[in-house]
């Protein structure tokens, strides 16, 4: 699998609370910005990533939710699915079947065997409606 990004994703119950201490202690700044998620990156390095989500979210399958320590592992990745058929025939768990969300990722979600969630993203274009929480220089084009 070549991975195009890595960034882990913080569970939480206060995702505005969370995203602005990284962001007041950490140097990082917003890129994309919601109730239940953000994505924040460094202000030094833009290479350096970091996401906090809401840890109820129906984008996580259900035997992931509410783990506020929990952390779930992203990475982007050309074919999400060929990456899918891939972890499906190895017989790797597929809690999430691989769909488009409208907020703008074409993805799957597999886990480790300690329960670590790990999603397989292809950026996608997000509905109108989504697009305008994205900083401009932060929306996924068509690839």
């Amino acid at each position: 699998m070549r991975s195009t990004s890595y960034y882990p994703v913080i569970m939480t119950d206060d995702v505005a609370a969370t995203a602005a201490f990284y962001r007041d202690h950490f140097r990082f700044e917003p890129k994309f910005e919601s109730d239940w998620y953000v994505h924040l990156q460094s202000r030094e390095d833009e290479g350096i990533n970091l996401a906090i989500l809401d840890g109820h979210h129906e984008t996580i399958p259900e035997a992931g939710r509410g783990q506020v320590s929990g952390v779930i592992l992203n990475f982007e990745v050309d074919d999400v699915d060929g990456e899918y058929e891939r972890v499906k025939s190895a017989g790797l768990p597929i809690l999430q079947e691989l769909r488009d969300e409208a907020f703008g990722q074409r993805h799957f979600i597999t886990a480790d065997p300690n329960g670590v969630l790990i999603d397989i993203i292809r950026p996608i274009p997000p509905t109108a409606e989504f697009a305008t929480q994205y900083s401009a220089d932060a929306l996924p084009q068509d690839q």
